[in-house]
């Protein structure tokens, strides 16, 4: 055997046990110990049934390489980047499926400074030492373990993104889709001027409302549904381990997340002029254009965290969005948060008088997009060939897949790296018709009707 089904692109994820064990866990905390030779490493988890488990055995790799771990327990994703950075620990590692369902889990790993660790960068390595049975003698001083709860700190580190005086009144559905976030959302609501209408706050295993994965429409019904009995000024939906929150406006209508990265790019630029903003290639013309019109500079990058959270360092720049709805920050260790975008969202609508569907309805109009369509295709890259052969004459760019522009509209197709899947999307200049029928087009020709 070569491969361990669980190891992915950007993390571990699979199936328990068949993929992902307390014996492979185990084996995990031993190969992450060699390869950051690390001395201390904060880990976490989510409330999934089996994260207890697989947290106890990777503690018990970690410290049977003599580090020490300091387990901060239910937590979400970022608040392990935080708290690598902020505890100065060799790594972080968290626990987690995020919206995957019940009888998954996984593992998102970082290193000192919280680096993200990818396949290439670093997990096929952990995995090679792994099949081979080549892991270093267990330690002669065994390392310690230390729980902490990291909350008080996490929200004080929230006050640097947002000034809560500026927040004004507001009444807000929050669905927490049974995750982690509810208790986080808890603590926020004592200090902010909102009324939070309460979605499945209750963290349970379960998830007997469905998985937490607001990117499926069936998923956002609810949210919909509390907007509009309630009145609510705004809805905002949380995945798993909320490190991506997305949000509705006070109709009910989902705001797509790439006008959301307008949105954010346009404020953060107002305190940090002539800063970068990093994007991805999938969506780009209103995040080019607002960037440049608030006098910075746009910079592409391949999608996916590891690649944004990588050109953000290169390059210093001081936001990172993507369409999927992570949003990174510079001032958080260059990490996504799920939590920064909610309270900045509510202060810029506070500021500004304005709803949310007022603040990004240029966007939608002078840009409107297909969001992601994903289709199942058996051979995707002879797939991506044969759209490439029909559509000449544009701009080509392979930064991620291929991107096609033409004058009036472009489009961009990927693989997953997991599945045999192409995404598709496509946007225009002001035409919505125009996007649509390039829309289907395209979907014929992928999907072969």
């Amino acid at each position: 055997m070569d491969k361990l089904a669980s190891f992915k692109a950007y993390d571990i994820r699979g199936k328990v046990p068949s993929e992902l064990n307390v014996e492979l866990a185990y084996k995990i905390g031993r190969a992450f110990a060699k390869f950051t030779s690390a001395k201390s490493v904060v880990i976490g988890h989510d409330i999934r049934s089996s994260s207890v488990e697989l947290s106890n055995a990777l503690a018990d790799g970690l410290m049977d390489s003599g580090a020490d771990v300091i387990d901060i327990g239910l937590c979400g994703t970022e608040m392990i980047y935080f708290g690598a950075s902020h505890l100065e620990t060799d790594g972080g590692i968290m626990i987690t499926a995020s919206h995957n369902p019940p009888e998954y889990n996984g593992m998102k790993f970082v290193k000192r400074d919280s680096v993200p660790v990818s396949y290439d960068s670093g997990l096929n390595t952990m995995e090679g030492w792994i099949l081979k049975n080549d892991l270093p003698p267990v330690a002669d001083v065994r390392g310690k373990i230390k729980q902490l709860d990291l909350t008080e700190d996490f929200l004080n580190n929230l006050n640097r993104f947002y000034d809560v005086k500026k927040v004004k009144p507001l009444k807000v559905v929050c669905n927490a889709g049974n995750g982690c976030v509810g208790p986080i959302l808890e603590r926020l609501e004592s200090v902010l001027p909102v009324e939070m209408i309460k979605l499945f706050f209750e963290p349970d295993s379960t998830f007997p409302n469905g998985v937490p994965n607001p990117m499926l429409e069936d998923n956002r019904v609810p949210t919909i549904k509390a907007v509009k009995e309630s009145g609510a000024h705004l809805g905002v939906a949380w995945d798993g381990d909320y490190d991506r929150c997305f949000f509705f406006d006070g109709s009910g209508n989902f705001i797509e997340g790439y006008y959301i990265v307008g949105l954010l790019s346009k404020s953060i630029l107002k305190n940090h002029p002539g800063g970068k903003v990093i994007h991805d290639p999938r969506l780009t013309w209103n995040t080019v254009e607002i960037v440049k019109a608030a006098g910075g500079e746009a910079v592409q990058s391949k999608s996916g965290h590891a690649f944004i959270k990588e050109k953000m360092r290169e390059v210093n720049a001081v936001y990172g969005g993507e369409m999927s709805a992570h949003h990174y920050f510079r001032e958080n260790a260059y990490s996504d948060s799920g939590v920064i975008p909610f309270l900045l969202v509510l202060q810029l609508m506070s500021e500004e008088g304005k709803s949310l569907s007022e603040l990004v309805g240029e966007m939608i109009k002078d840009y409107p997009c297909s969001g992601e369509i994903n289709s199942v295709i058996d051979d995707p890259a002879a797939k991506i060939k044969e759209i490439e052969s029909k559509y000449r004459g544009g701009i080509v760019d392979k930064t991620d897949g291929i991107s096609i522009d033409y004058p009036d509209w472009r489009f961009n197709v990927r693989m997953s790296n997991t599945e045999p899947i192409l995404r598709l999307n496509v946007e225009s200049r002001g035409d919505d018709k125009l996007m649509r029928d390039k829309t289907d087009e395209l979907l014929m020709l992928i999907r072969g009707r």
